[in-house]
C-alpha cells in the first residue's frame, strides 16, 4: 500500500525543512508514547491479580454470609429476620475520592477495616435474636467492605484499559499513518527539487550552447 503525501503541501525547501522538523517532534511523540504505553502496562498487570484476588475472596464471602444468613432464618425464623432487616438504618453513603496512577484518574474509596465509611448497621435489639444473626451481620458488614474494595480495583484496571487503548491507537497512529506521511512527502519534494534542479542545469547548458553558436 503506498503511503499518500500530505494534501497542500508546496514542493519547496521552505517546505522540506518544516517536515524535518515535524518528523522530529512526531517520533519523540511517538518515544514518549511508547514509554508511557510500557508504564501503564506495568500497572495494569499490578492490579489484574489483586483485582482477581478480591473478587475470588468477595465470591467465597458472598456464599459464606448467604449461608449464615439462612442460619439464622432456620434459627429465628424468616418473617423475624426480614422484619429485622427492614428496621435496619441500611448503608450509608460512601466517600469517592480520585487518584493518578501513571497520570490515568482511578477511583479511591477510603473504607477502614472495621470503620467508617461503614460503621455497624444494627438496628436491632440483642434481645430476643441469636448470636447467629449477629454473626450474619458481621459476614455482610465485611462483604460490604470488600465489594467496596473489588469496586476500586475493578474501576483502576478498566480505566487503565482504556487509557492503554487509547494510547495504542495513537502509537499505531504515529507508526502507520502520521510518520509515514511525512516520509513520503519528504520524498515526493526531495525528487520534484532534484527534478527541477536537472532542469535547471540542462537549461543552463543548453544556454551556454546556444551563446556559443551564437557567437561563432
Amino acid at each position: 500500500m503506498t503511503t499518500s503525501i500530505a494534501p497542500g503541501v508546496r514542493p519547496t525547501r521552505i517546505e522540506l525543512l518544516k517536515l524535518k522538523r515535524q518528523e522530529v517532534l512526531a517520533r519523540k511523540g511517538h518515544d514518549l508514547l511508547e514509554e508511557k504505553l510500557d508504564a501503564m502496562t506495568i500497572a495494569y498487570l499490578s492490579y489484574r491479580q489483586p483485582y482477581l484476588d478480591q473478587r475470588k475472596k468477595v465470591d467465597e464471602e458472598l456464599d459464606a454470609a448467604l449461608q449464615t444468613l439462612m442460619r439464622a432464618e432456620m434459627v429465628m425464623g424468616i418473617n423475624n429476620v426480614e422484619m429485622i432487616a427492614r428496621s435496619a438504618p441500611g448503608m450509608p453513603d460512601v466517600p469517592m475520592e480520585i487518584r493518578k496512577v501513571i497520570g490515568v484518574t482511578v477511583p479511591l474509596i477510603p473504607v477502614r477495616e472495621g470503620g467508617d465509611p461503614l460503621p455497624a448497621m444494627t438496628g436491632y435489639s440483642i434481645l430476643g435474636t441469636s448470636a447467629i444473626l449477629d454473626e450474619a451481620l458481621e459476614n455482610f458488614e465485611q462483604l460490604m467492605r470488600d465489594v467496596l474494595r473489588l469496586a476500586e480495583l475493578e474501576g483502576t484496571i478498566s480505566r487503565i484499559a482504556r487509557e492503554i487503548r487509547r494510547t495504542r491507537r495513537r502509537v499505531n497512529a504515529l507508526e502507520k499513518i502520521h510518520i509515514p506521511q511525512i516520509q513520503a512527502t519528504h520524498r515526493y519534494i526531495e525528487m520534484h527539487l532534484e527534478e527541477r534542479e536537472r532542469e535547471d542545469q540542462f537549461r543552463r547548458k543548453r544556454t551556454k550552447q546556444l551563446l556559443k553558436g551564437g557567437r561563432t
